[in-house]
């Protein structure tokens, strides 16, 4: 995974409120086990028309004015099934943080467990950032994954994150790299509990 230390970027509206995991990637695209490719359909059935399978103008993600590596979102983004897939299509897109007022908490850690920081922020400040950068998509937000805080223009909220998770977030670690990491510590703990 690549490391999470800081993000300053532009960010992709997407005010709709219990987006599920069906909606990030539909069922019918989960027939591969490679995380890579799975970005090509996220959002699918919004990004195209059902009829015509052209690209639908009125979605976001068809919109060249919006861009970046933040996704922010409405309450509950998400819920519904398990899939870590939704995960994978979000990261391979290219989003790096998704904002919203609450997560589900398989897809919290299906998004963490693969470099995809998701922090929750109050409605109030999600609802101020979800109008900003609807109407100037120029705007940017900053996040620092070290000291806790996402900041945008002028304002800053501290988030919450599982302090191992911190730590593979700012190291690019996946659960095998950490373990890797400490191989010198559980050697040198072996070797002292050792019974000659």
């Amino acid at each position: 995974m690549q490391k999470l230390v800081t993000l300053q970027s532009r960010a992709v509206p997407m005010p709709a409120e219990n987006i599920d995991t069906d909606q990030i990637i539909p069922a019918r695209f989960l027939k591969s086990i490679d995380k890579k490719g799975f970005g090509n359909n996220l959002f699918r059935d919004w990004k195209y028309d059902v009829h015509t399978y052209e690209p639908n103008p009125d979605f976001v993600l068809n919109n060249p004015k919006y861009s970046g590596e933040i996704l922010v979102a409405g309450n509950n983004f998400g819920c519904g099934s398990s899939r870590e897939h939704a995960a994978w299509a979000l990261t391979d897109f290219g989003f790096k943080v998704i904002l919203s007022s609450f997560f589900a908490d398989i897809f919290k850690g299906n998004a963490l467990n693969n470099g995809l920081l998701p922090i929750k922020v109050s409605e109030e400040f999600l609802k101020e950032i979800l109008n900003e950068i609807t109407e100037n998509p120029e705007s940017e937000i900053a996040v620092d994954v070290e000291k806790q805080t996402i900041t945008f223009k002028n304002k800053t909220e501290n988030f919450e994150i599982d302090s191992y998770k911190k730590i593979c977030l700012l190291n690019g670690y996946d659960d095998i790299d950490f373990l890797i990491s400490k191989k010198q510590a559980i050697q040198e703990f072996e070797l002292k509990t050792q019974i000659i």
